[in-house]
């Protein structure tokens, strides 16, 4: 049997992976400017492929391109931050309620393996390891729906959901809650407690929708207002 060769990653994919994991986790913060001299030389290659790179940012939204103003980290107003969580809120459930139909066992089975790995980052302090963590326990239910287009359509927010997931781990309360209603949310899967699930998951998606209210504007410009920038790309790991 001949073994396929993998391809190796283009320039522009590696940039795209970098820059992408940079906004996500927030070593790029929302709202900042983006100098492709920079991100050149941070990532050691020539400004062609980041300026690709940063083109296929912008399709996904987390990019954006103003002429004769220069390129920007993605930022929300409060409206939008509604929006993206309503959105979530119909396509978590439904995958939810899909998974379970379908494969219940695989889907506790999936999300114990995330929480146990929740349970040692936290014990080591690894802030960012719990937050690629808290994805992975969402993407459980759509790899476990049995539908590949509800898949499809969550993979289009799940950037902006994450940097956003990133932007709230400033506030120690917001993450303690997340990690406890993981657990509950696990636990009511395990008990057949379906119709208490999804409160509790309402419950859980909500409280990213109240952190921010109606009168901020837009939440780059808040934040400039009342704390520090985070540091650049290049200085973090």
């Amino acid at each position: 049997m001949v073994s396929l060769i993998k391809r190796p990653a283009s320039l522009t994919e590696i940039a795209l992976q970098k820059i992408r994991k940079a906004i996500v986790e927030g070593a790029l913060p929302l709202g900042s400017a983006i100098s492709e001299g920079q991100l050149a030389a941070s990532l050691g290659i020539s400004k062609t492929p980041v300026r690709e790179a940063l083109a296929q940012l912008r399709v996904e939204g987390l990019v954006t391109i103003v002429p004769q103003s220069g390129t920007f980290v993605f930022t929300l107003s409060a409206t939008e931050v509604v929006e993206i969580c309503e959105l979530r809120q119909m396509l978590e459930a439904a995958a939810l309620r899909l998974a379970l139909e379908r494969n219940r066992a695989r889907l506790i089975e999936g999300l114990a393996d995330v929480c146990a790995g929740m349970d040692k980052v936290r014990a080591a302090g690894d802030e960012r390891a719990y937050l690629r963590l808290d994805s992975a326990f969402h993407e459980q239910f759509f790899a476990n729906c049995g539908n590949r287009y509800f898949a499809e359509a969550y993979a289009r927010i799940v950037p902006k959901v994450a940097a956003l997931r990133t932007h709230l781990a400033i506030r120690p309360d917001h993450t303690r809650m997340s990690y406890q209603e993981h657990k509950q949310i696990l636990r009511a899967i395990e008990d057949k407690r379906d119709k208490e699930l999804m409160s509790i998951l309402d419950k859980h998606i909500e409280r990213t929708r109240s952190a921010y209210t109606r009168n901020i504007e837009d939440i780059a410009a808040a934040d400039r207002a009342t704390s520090a920038p985070l540091s650049a790309i290049g200085s973090r790991r």
